[in-house]
């Protein structure tokens, strides 16, 4: 294995500017990041819901029953179809998911730390919870923040793994040679 990677120490360099190129589209056209993420997500949606609807044919000829493989299939083409005319719509759905996520599992961190708070003291639990439901109060709030912030994320992830990628790929270079 690391023959093939000193052999080939161009491919991460490669990898690395890629994924620095990435992080700039996420940086500099966050809304366009998300729309792409989404309309591959219906894309994959769509593809998913087809495959189960051909499961479902198949068990429905060899056992009689599909219900369960049919409403999947079907879910799955409504939720691509939706994705594909409205994918604006899509995304910000996503935040408001996000959000209502965050907000549930911040009241059980909230509970998690109270009980806690009696037996050791500890109070960074609640802390915690309480941000994480400002955090989705937030994005409920501007969702569309929401989605900038994500994309930039995204974008934070892929410079540094692209930094990484570089960095490894030249000092792979220079200790072979």
């Amino acid at each position: 294995m690391a023959a093939i990677l000193i052999g080939n120490w161009w491919a991460l360099a490669l990898r690395g500017i890629a994924a620095i190129l990435f992080a700039l589209i996420c940086f500099f056209a966050p809304w366009a990041t998300a729309a792409v993420l989404i309309l591959l997500f219906g894309a994959y949606a769509f593809v998913d819901g087809v495959l189960a609807l051909i499961a479902a044919r198949r068990e429905a000829r060899q056992y009689g029953g599909s219900g369960a493989l049919l409403i999947e299939g079907i879910l799955n083409l409504l939720v691509a179809v939706v994705i594909f005319v409205w994918p604006a719509a899509a995304i910000i759905a996503l935040v408001y998911l996000i959000a209502i996520w965050a907000i549930v599992s911040g009241v059980a961190m909230i509970a998690a730390g109270l009980a806690l708070i009696r037996l050791v003291g500890e109070l960074l639990l609640i802390v915690a919870g309480a941000l994480s439901i400002l955090l989705g109060i937030v994005l409920f709030l501007h969702p569309g923040v929401g989605v900038i912030a994500l994309s930039w994320w995204l974008g934070i992830y892929a410079l540094l793994f692209g930094m990484m990628m570089l960095s490894a790929a030249f000092r792979i270079r220079h200790r072979s040679i």
